[in-house]
Order: structure tokens, then C-alpha cells, then sequence
């Protein structure tokens, strides 16, 4: 079988801030209630995304990699990961604010949960008037101040708030506290890890456990990044029919790339899978005279051995994402 460009099947994740926005934005198909997160690429332990269609479907990205190997990944990545597959994309909804949280880095991760760590990146896909995000804090503080905000219940006094909008872009390496605040939909992109110190939570009660859900807070505090930074939201250009460099980490590189008419995408000298998220708009994708079609809310990932792709749209948003 030849590898073609693959949609996957979404999973649906229940979350006690989840709303219906993946379903009214995103026309995402689910009938629960308080689904938070839509998984589009994943090959996290039980919870791996099978292909949606053509001769692959069914197929999870582990059985992908182990059959196709560099084809699929590309050999710098297939050599670094092997079967693992090192990236994790998620639609979000939080129709209220998620806890405060914390993740750990690569080396606390692989020793503490034998995982990855999880630094990620958001862009707002769309927002409720004065919604905002948690990043960083207002001031350097110390840890021991920071325990007595917790104490006192004062915690998001110390905490940097960003207003946001449609298009705004943040990323979140290991050890910056952050959350997600009430009204933002946005896209995710991370390292392949469910890893997660949960600080403060509002005090909610689980309603399936009727407590309070557990904070990690000890394994938190000697993770966390007590800098304060100048900028915490990323500035980029929006330059038709062109990769405009959004944000570029050790851990993935996302583009910003806006189709208005033909857009001819040469691979050939990237060692790397290539995945989009449509963030706005529609496009087609032509490969081997074969057409796909990408819209809002979708993703599509190009195996390494593809090459050449031809985006077509009178308007289309797109994150383009590789190693």
C-alpha cells in the first residue's frame, strides 16, 4: 500500500470545563456534553487516532510507523524516536477556565513517568469578548511566596493575564505556569505526553466523584519557571502563499501560511512528516492526481515520502507543522 495524505479519526475527551464549541465551531460529531479536547493526532498510550480513510483506515500511527518507518516519519525522526510518534494535536475548548497547571521537562518527565516532557504552543482559533490566558507571572516572586498563595488563596493575584483574540499565538515550554482561561477555542500543538501538574483548580468538584480533583502541587514547585518574561505572545507575519515562521522550538516547528489561489508546497528536502491544521477557511490538497479537501477544524498529515503538494483555496489558514 502507498502512503497518501492521512486524516484520522478524532477522539473526544470529556472535561469538567468543556463545552460545544468543537461541535458548533468545528462541526465536530459527538453528542456528549462538556467535550473539552478533540485529539487529531495522537499516539499516546490508549488513546491513538486510527486513520479515517482510503486503504489505511484503520490503522493507529504506531502500526503506520512500524510498517512505512522513515517513509512515514522521515529518517532523522524515525532514527531519533523510533516508533514513537514525538507530536500530540488537539482542538481545545474551555467554556470555563482550566486549572493552573505546570508541565515538566524532558529529563523530570523521563525520570518521574518514564515520558516525554511537554512543552506546546496554542493559537487562538476564535475567543469571547475579554477572554484570556494565564501565562507566567506579574513579578518574580520565590518559591516561598509562592507557597503562601497558595496558603492565603491569592494564587491568581501573582499570576500574567493576556486578553485575547482570533489568531493570537503563545508558546508554553516546560515550567511556564499557565491555563486557559473561559471563551477560548484554540488549537494545540505539543510534544507526544499526558503529563500534566495540575496547581490550582477553582476549588470544583468532579461531579462523577463528588471531590475535588487532585493537585500535584509538590511535584509542581521544583518545575516551575519564576522568571518573568518580556513577551509570552509570539508576533508573526501573515504573507500570502508562503511558511511564515510562527513558532520555531527544539520540539516542532509551526508555520503560519495563509492560501489565496495555488499553492505549490515542495518537501523534498525536508526529513520530516508535515502536518496541517486548518484554522479558518478551506483548501484541496492535490497530490498524484489525487484531491483531498481540508477545512476549519480539520488536520491532515503528509508522510515523509511525500514530496510536492498543491494547496488550493480562495481563502484558507493553515499551521504547518514538521521536526
Amino acid at each position: 500500500m502507498t502512503l497518501y495524505p492521512l486524516k484520522f479519526k478524532p477522539l473526544y475527551k470529556y472535561k469538567i470545563w468543556g463545552g460545544n464549541k468543537l461541535r458548533t465551531e468545528l462541526g465536530k460529531s459527538f453528542t456528549e456534553e462538556n467535550i473539552g479536547e478533540s485529539w487529531e493526532i495522537s499516539d499516546v498510550k490508549n488513546d491513538e487516532n486510527e486513520v479515517l480513510e482510503g486503504e489505511l483506515k484503520g490503522f493507529t500511527l504506531k502500526q503506520l510507523i512500524k510498517k512505512y518507518k522513515d517513509a512515514f516519519l522521515g529518517t532523522s525522526v524515525y532514527n531519533t524516536f523510533g516508533n514513537d510518534f514525538p507530536l500530540l494535536i488537539k482542538f481545545i475548548d474551555a467554556k470555563t477556565p482550566l486549572s493552573i497547571q505546570v508541565h515538566p521537562s524532558n529529563e523530570i518527565a523521563i525520570e518521574r513517568h518514564n515520558s516525554f516532557g511537554k512543552n506546546e504552543m496554542w493559537y487562538v482559533m476564535q475567543a469571547e469578548k475579554e477572554a484570556e490566558l494565564i501565562v507566567g507571572f506579574k513579578e518574580q516572586i520565590t518559591l516561598n511566596q509562592f507557597e503562601s498563595s497558595l496558603e492565603n488563596n491569592t494564587l491568581l493575584n501573582v499570576m500574567h493575564n493576556e486578553v485575547v483574540k482570533k489568531g493570537d499565538a503563545f508558546y508554553i515550554p516546560t515550567g511556564y505556569v499557565h491555563a486557559i482561561g473561559a471563551g477560548v477555542l484554540l488549537a494545540e500543538i505539543q510534544q507526544t505526553s499526558d503529563i500534566t501538574y495540575r496547581i490550582y483548580d477553582y476549588d470544583r468538584i468532579e461531579e462523577a466523584t463528588g471531590l475535588k480533583r487532585e493537585l500535584h502541587t509538590e511535584l509542581a514547585k521544583h518545575v516551575i519557571d519564576f522568571e518573568v518574561h518580556e513577551n509570552y505572545k509570539t508576533t508573526y507575519s501573515k504573507a500570502p502563499n508562503k511558511s511564515n515562521t510562527l513558532i520555531h522550538s527544539p520540539y516542532f516547528k509551526t508555520n503560519f501560511i495563509q492560501v489565496e489561489g495555488d499553492l505549490q508546497k515542495d518537501y523534498s528536502t525536508l526529513d520530516s512528516f508535515v502536518i496541517y491544521i486548518c484554522v479558518d477557511g478551506s483548501t484541496t490538497l492535490q497530490w498524484n492526481k489525487n484531491v483531498f479537501s481540508l477545512k476549519r477544524g480539520e488536520t491532515i498529515l503528509l508522510p515523509a515520502a511525500i514530496e510536492n503538494i498543491l494547496l488550493s483555496s480562495d481563502y484558507c489558514q493553515l499551521l504547518e507543522v514538521y521536526l
